[in-house]
C-alpha cells in the first residue's frame, strides 16, 4: 500500500478530530451546569456522550468490499491513528454469525456485520448484548447462476450457496425462495431448492467444478463467480427494495462497551466517518487499496475486471438505512432462521450524529427503533 492515500486520510481525520475538539470546547461551559441536574437514573447506554476510554478496541470485519471502510482505514492507520493511546486489535470473519459469536463469546467488543445477524444477536439477548451505531454499506449482493436457469421456476431441484447459515444473504436467498413459491430446508428435509452454507471461496471452486448451480453472494464474491466461474445475474438484490436501498452493512457494538467506553467508541466512529469521506472523495484510490488489503487477507488479489464490476455494486454510506431492518426481520422470521422479536432499542445513533453534527452533516435516522425509546 502507498504512503500517499493514508497521508491523505489521515490529514482528513486530523480536520475533523479538531472540528470534535472545538465542539467539545465549546459545550464544556454548558455541560457543566447541565451535570449538576441531569438525570441520575438515565440509562448510559440509551445515550451515551464522549467520556470514557478503553485501554484496547477488538473490532472485527470481513475481507469483502462490502466492508470496504473498514479494509481501508484499518490498514492505512486511520483508526488506530483516532483512537490514539487505545490499541486496535483485529479480527477477520467469513460471515456475521461466526462475528456474533466472537462478540457473546468476549473475543470482540465491535464488529461491521450484515442486518440479520445483527438482528439475531439483539433477539437472543431480549435486546440487550448489542446496539447497532452506524451503517456502512448499501448494496452489493446477488444471486448468481449457472446456464440453463434464467427463472425461480429454472431453480427447482437446484443447489444453491450462502456464506452462512442465517447470515444476511442466507436469510435473503430463504426469503425471496419463499416469495417464488419455492420451499427450503433448514435441516435437509423436503425442499424444491437445496441450501447449502459455506466458506465463499469453496463456493467459488465448487461452482466451478459444477457441483453448485448458483450462490446469493456480497461482493467480491457475486463478481467473482460471474468474471471468474462463468455465472450470470439471475437477481441483484437492490431489485427488491424501494429505491434499491438497503443496508448491507452496519457496525454493532457490545452495549456494555458502548455503555463503559463511549469516548473510543466515539473515536471509532470518526474514524469511520474520515475514511468514508477520502473513499468518496478518491473512488479510484479507495477501490485499488481495498483489492490490496484484500490481497494481504486472503492471499490473492481481485482481477481489474472483478473489481471494476463490484465496487460498481456498492455505495459507502453510514446511514444505516434503518427502514430496511424491520424487513429484513421479517425476512429471517419467514425463513425461520429468527424468532419474531420487537426491535425497539436495537439502534444508539447519539455518537454518529454528534459527529455528523461536529463535520455539518445532516443527522441519519434510526427509524423509530433507537435505544432512547427503549
Amino acid at each position: 500500500m502507498t504512503a500517499r492515500p493514508a497521508r491523505r486520510t489521515a490529514s482528513a481525520l486530523r480536520v475533523l478530530l479538531a472540528a470534535g475538539l472545538a465542539a467539545s470546547l465549546a459545550a464544556c461551559s454548558s455541560s457543566a451546569a447541565d451535570d449538576t441536574t441531569a438525570d441520575a437514573g438515565t440509562d448510559p447506554s440509551a445515550a451515551p456522550t464522549a467520556g470514557a476510554e478503553a485501554p484496547e478496541l477488538r473490532l472485527g470485519y470481513f475481507a469483502n468490499l462490502t466492508h470496504a471502510v473498514a479494509l481501508v482505514g484499518v490498514d492505512d492507520g486511520t483508526y488506530q491513528e483516532a483512537l490514539g493511546d487505545t490499541t486496535l486489535t483485529t479480527s477477520i470473519f467469513n460471515a456475521g454469525p461466526a462475528a456474533v459469536e466472537a462478540l457473546f463469546g468476549g473475543a470482540i467488543d465491535a464488529t461491521f456485520i450484515g442486518p440479520n445477524p445483527a438482528i439475531n444477536a439483539f433477539a437472543k439477548s431480549n435486546g440487550e448484548a448489542i446496539r447497532i451505531v452506524s451503517g456502512a454499506t448499501s448494496g452489493g449482493a446477488q444471486l448468481v447462476v449457472r446456464d440453463g436457469i434464467d427463472s425461480a421456476d429454472d431453480l427447482v431441484g437446484t443447489t444453491l450457496a450462502t456464506p452462512q447459515l442465517g447470515n444476511t444473504q442466507d436469510v435473503a436467498l430463504r426469503a425471496w425462495l419463499a416469495d417464488e413459491g419455492l420451499k427450503t430446508s433448514l435441516t435437509g428435509g423436503e425442499s424444491d431448492v437445496t441450501i447449502a452454507p459455506q466458506e465463499n471461496s469453496q463456493t467459488l471452486d465448487l461452482f466451478k467444478a459444477g457441483q453448485l448451480d448458483g450462490a446469493w453472494l456480497p461482493e467480491p464474491w457475486a463478481s467473482r463467480l460471474v468474471v471468474d466461474a462463468g455465472a450470470h445475474v439471475l437477481l441483484d438484490e437492490k431489485d427488491l427494495w424501494p429505491d434499491g436501498d438497503f443496508v448491507t452493512t452496519h457496525l454493532i457494538v457490545a452495549t456494555e462497551y458502548l455503555s463503559k467506553y463511549p469516548g473510543t467508541v466515539k473515536k471509532l466512529l470518526e474514524a469511520e466517518y474520515a475514511t468514508s469521506e477520502w473513499i468518496a472523495a478518491n473512488p479510484d484510490e479507495a477501490k485499488t487499496l481495498s483489492n490490496t488489503v484484500i490481497e494481504k487477507l486472503s492471499g490473492k488479489p481481485l482481477s481489474a475486471e472483478v473489481l471494476d464490476r463490484a465496487w460498481g455494486n456498492l455505495r459507502i454510506t453510514l446511514d444505516p438505512i434503518a427502514s430496511s431492518l424491520q424487513t429484513s426481520a421479517d425476512h429471517a422470521v419467514a425463513a425461520g432462521t429468527s424468532d419474531e422479536t420487537d426491535l425497539q432499542g436495537i439502534y444508539d445513533l447519539t455518537l454518529l450524529n454528534e459527529v455528523l453534527a461536529e463535520n455539518d452533516q445532516e443527522p441519519v435516522d434510526d427509524g423509530g427503533l433507537g435505544a432512547a425509546g427503549k
